[in-house]
């Protein structure tokens, strides 16, 4: 299956938004310090921030890696077929980014990364591009924009729990 969008991998630029599809950034902070970090990518790259948000999730393999489909299913019944085009593991910086395959209610990217800056801080950003491309996307207009952004702070929230960082909100 081939991608549903052309600007594959654009999500590693954060400010990247592709004429005609509708930009996405959303950052949460998770804590401080380098156990917050590592456990916060590890959630990432394995898929349990995901799966702990409730959502299905049918991998390919059991880290996120370039070329790994993925199947996202909310509420037992919308399938959102995806495919990693990137990864990245650094020492301050971890995560993935997943495109769009026929059948997702969506087109576009989304990628998740979480960072420690220089004051030790731990940081997930959630930033995407994306426009519908099923009928009840379409149909949802700025509800189905709203769950996409409310997703996205729950991703956060989700991370902060199981990375043991702050209890305090963005």
């Amino acid at each position: 299956m081939s991608f549903t969008y052309d600007d594959v991998g654009a999500t590693r630029e954060q400010d990247a938004c592709p004429p005609g599809f509708r930009p996405m950034h959303v950052r949460t902070r998770l804590g401080e310090g380098e156990p917050v970090f590592r456990r916060a990518v590890e959630a990432v790259l394995t898929w349990e921030m995901h799966r702990e948000m409730g959502v299905g999730i049918d991998a390919s393999a059991e880290r996120a890696a370039p070329g790994v489909d993925v199947t996202v299913t909310l509420a037992g019944m919308i399938k959102a077929p995806c495919r990693v085009v990137w990864t990245l593991e650094e020492p301050r910086r971890a995560g993935w980014a997943y495109g769009t395959l026929p059948g997702h209610p969506e087109s576009g990217e989304e990628a998740f990364v979480v960072d420690r800056t220089g004051d030790g801080t731990v940081w997930l950003t959630v930033h995407a591009f994306s426009r519908p491309a099923k009928w009840y996307a379409k149909a949802g207009g700025p509800a189905a924009r709203a769950f996409q952004h409310a997703y996205a702070r729950r991703c956060g929230t989700v991370l902060r729990r199981l990375s043991g960082g702050d209890e305090e909100e963005d």
